[in-house]
């Protein structure tokens, strides 16, 4: 004879922080308390309970104190979970007048619950046949996950030009065509919860169109330049009081920078030959020209407002003049 123990579930998922169920039970002939004892299965196994029913033997490790409950067909029940927990658990059952002692093991995993994922990518819109395009599936929270990928509400494979890292967290696409101007969303999960992201609109835009934008607001900004600096013509007190007259210099290296710009940044992703564009317009040698014509208009006009003062004061001061030698004659 011996003590027959059955376990109903051999595997049992856990969520960290919470309670897990070691469930079993047992059959004897004989009506002695049972001796049950739990170990957790490491390179040197670690007993968690001993006891003689319910009576637990001796002391509990410090890591179990306040955290354990056993019931009387032998069950353990683990409260506040810890990722330490995890592991395989051998239980067993015997009894004085049994020949054989019943052994059963119980597999328990722990897990974090998975936060909801987002999908980032460096911008929301490329050029048409740009090399490559990544789009990542990140998150705060979640351990031992899986991750998939969706286009158009479609799951997402490997295939020559979208491709999928090994753990699936990164989508690539390569050689951007306009079939790739989609809806994607990414499902991140584990063994205990799941979680999808919110879909982010990805936009691609033809080259074409753009270099028909670029080349049409180059064209346009040039024609501002040039025909500013040829109307405009300094003035004597400009060239007295302002760092440089008509900078031929700082025009050229204008026309240098939009010309690099309108033939070389195709190969750029849009939202940086966008910043590239705006860079040239607001911090270029252009912009320093015009910004110095406005600060030395300005400066000449308080100029011409001091002379005008300056020849008011001289006015009253002859008239007080007069008016004196009047009195005295």
């Amino acid at each position: 004879c011996g003590v027959n123990i059955s376990c109903p579930s051999p595997l049992v998922r856990g969520t960290l922080g919470g309670s897990a169920l070691l469930s079993v039970t047992y059959t004897s002939t004989s009506s002695d308390q049972p001796v049950i004892k739990w170990q957790l299965k490491r390179n040197k196994p670690v007993t968690v309970v001993q006891s003689i029913g319910t009576d637990i033997i001796g002391n509990l490790r410090p890591e179990y104190r306040g955290r354990i409950l056993l019931y009387e067909n032998g069950s353990l029940l683990l409260h506040h979970l810890q990722l330490s927990d995890e592991g395989a658990y051998e239980v067993e059952i015997s009894i004085t007048d049994d020949t054989f002692t019943g052994e059963r093991y119980v597999n328990l995993t722990v897990d974090v619950p998975v936060s909801r994922p987002f999908v980032h990518m460096v911008a929301s819109s490329v050029l048409e046949l740009t090399e490559l395009f990544i789009l990542n599936c990140t998150h705060d929270s979640g351990t031992k996950l899986t991750y998939s990928w969706q286009k158009g509400g479609k799951s997402l494979t490997n295939d020559s030009r979208l491709l999928l890292s090994h753990d699936q967290k990164v989508l690539t696409i390569s050689h951007v065509v306009m079939s790739d101007d989609d809806v994607y969303s990414c499902r991140v999960e584990n063994s205990i919860s799941s979680m999808k992201s919110l879909p982010v609109k990805l936009t691609v835009y033809r080259r074409s169109s753009l270099y028909i934008i670029l080349s049409t607001g180059g064209i346009f900004l040039l024609i501002t330049l040039v025909t500013v600096c040829a109307c405009w013509k300094p003035s004597k007190k400009y060239q007295l009081y302002c760092h440089y007259p008509f900078s031929l210099i700082g025009l050229k290296q204008a026309v240098i920078n939009l010309t690099k710009v309108i033939f070389n940044t195709f190969r750029l992703p849009f939202v940086h030959q966008i910043n590239m564009v705006l860079h040239l317009i607001f911090q270029s040698q252009s912009g320093m020209l015009l910004t110095e014509i406005h600060r030395c208009s300005i400066y000449r006009k308080r100029q011409e407002l001091a002379g005008q003062s300056r020849q008011n004061v001289a006015e009253q001061s002859n008239g007080n003049h007069e008016g004196n030698d009047n009195s005295l004659l």
